[in-house]
């Protein structure tokens, strides 16, 4: 029984759902990952997008194309110990440590045959020439005023994605030097619901607004 259970939950994670941890404060405040304090783990849904595509507004896992330059959280170190390497791999699909590839969450921008830039005379991103609402994004003082690097325009490459994170001025995401759209064939998973810490278990919040033509 025991062999059975391990089992559906391998199945569980590899087609369903699996729970990632949140290594790094580009999506603060929407997700925690911020230094000193607890990172959130999220249940993502590998099911939603086998019948869709990802839209603007959704949050997503994704692999980190080979042809990014940049990135936030290096790749983790594999044990030789093939116990330990185990041990880790149960770790991941709970959420107790970051997978051996490297996985990023960010939000959804534009997709592809959309034009993304950045930014009108407010300081909004802006989709098909039109000012984008993102009631969401975060500046963290640490790191400047809070006002986004301009970009673009970018055209996005059909069966792309323009990924971006909230925390606007401490994410690497399609806008670093060397990076770019994101192929919705490397996307994992939507985020859907955070599970822990338990004070903040529920479902992430749908943006209020994301418009763009």
């Amino acid at each position: 029984m025991l062999v059975v259970a391990a089992l559906l939950v391998v199945l569980i994670a590899v087609f369903v759902a699996r729970i990632y941890t949140i290594p790094s404060g580009s999506m603060e405040a929407t997700l925690h990952g911020c230094p000193g304090c607890t990172n959130d783990r999220v249940l993502v849904d590998k099911v939603t997008y086998r019948f869709s595509t990802p839209q603007p507004g959704d949050i997503v896992v994704f692999s980190v194309p080979g042809d990014w330059h940049n990135a936030e959280v290096p790749p983790s170190s594999s044990s030789s110990n093939p116990i330990l390497r185990g041990l880790g791999a149960v770790g991941a699909v709970f959420g107790m440590e970051r997978p051996g590839q490297t996985d990023f969450i960010k939000r959804v921008v534009a997709v592809g045959g959309q034009i993304v830039s950045c930014c009108d005379a407010r300081n909004r991103v802006r989709v098909n020439a039109e000012p984008v609402d993102e009631p969401y994004i975060h500046f963290d003082p640490a790191y400047g005023k809070a006002q986004q690097e301009p970009f673009g325009p970018v055209l996005v490459p059909p069966g792309q994605l323009w990924v971006m994170g909230d925390n606007r001025n401490d994410s690497v995401d399609s806008r670093a030097i060397g990076n770019g759209p994101v192929p919705v064939d490397s996307v994992i998973g939507k985020a859907r619901w955070i599970v822990f810490p338990f004070s903040r278990f529920g479902p992430i919040g749908a943006p209020q607004s994301l418009t763009g033509g």
